[in-house]
């Protein structure tokens, strides 16, 4: 879960201060040299956030696995392009987003599980632990089946605002979009799945 907190944000438990920042970018400028130490604090520093957002855009507990670790290979091959202005997090993230995009666009035809995810008004929560969800059978279908038909655009920008709580221009920046183009996939997002509830509601 990612909320504003007083000494900085929280990523999935992992405190982003003013001094972790600047950490992590000194951890980025030595693996951009080559610096074997500096690239696994990375993976240690991130690799719960980053799997917990491939198995909420996944829905697979495999699938994530995988997708994070293709995610720190890439991180890994893209460090000379990794602008220390930005947040690392959000950067990190992106290429996590990217790649799961990529996934489903893949296997589109294919049904996804989201059978584990936390409630839409609980939609923020930190773990994805299938212990931890509490909705009946019926909740997580409808769930599943709201969230499996949104376009995987769609489904990246819902993940990252509602479960990482990113403002629209750290999704927008993370996406390669713009900020009017991420309001207009949340609305639509959001009408889908009114539009869905109110289908369900009918029969």
């Amino acid at each position: 879960m990612m909320t504003s907190v007083a000494t900085g944000q929280i990523v999935n438990n992992h405190v982003i201060t003013s001094e972790v920042q600047s950490q992590e970018n000194s951890w980025a400028r030595a693996a951009q040299k080559g610096d074997e130490v500096a690239f696994l604090h990375i993976v240690e520093s991130y690799q719960r956030p980053v799997y917990n957002l491939c198995y909420r855009m996944l829905g697979d507990s495999t699938e994530a696995e995988d997708a994070a670790q293709e995610t720190f290979l890439r991180v890994y091959t893209k460090f000379n392009g990794y602008n220390p202005k930005r947040k690392f997090s959000s950067w990190i993230l992106s290429i996590a987003a990217h790649y799961c995009i990529d996934r489903l666009r893949r296997r589109r035809f294919q049904v996804v599980s989201w059978d584990d995810l936390p409630s839409w008004q609980g939609i923020a929560a930190s773990e994805p632990e299938p212990e931890q969800v509490t909705l009946t059978h019926e909740a997580r279908n409808d769930l599943h089946r709201l969230l499996a038909n949104l376009p995987p655009d769609y489904r990246a920008t819902t993940v990252l605002r509602y479960w990482y709580e990113m403002s629209y221009n750290e999704i927008a920046e993370s996406l390669n979009t713009t900020v009017s183009t991420i309001k207009s996939r949340l609305f639509r997002a959001r009408k889908m799945m009114m539009t869905g509830i109110e289908k369900k509601e009918n029969h």
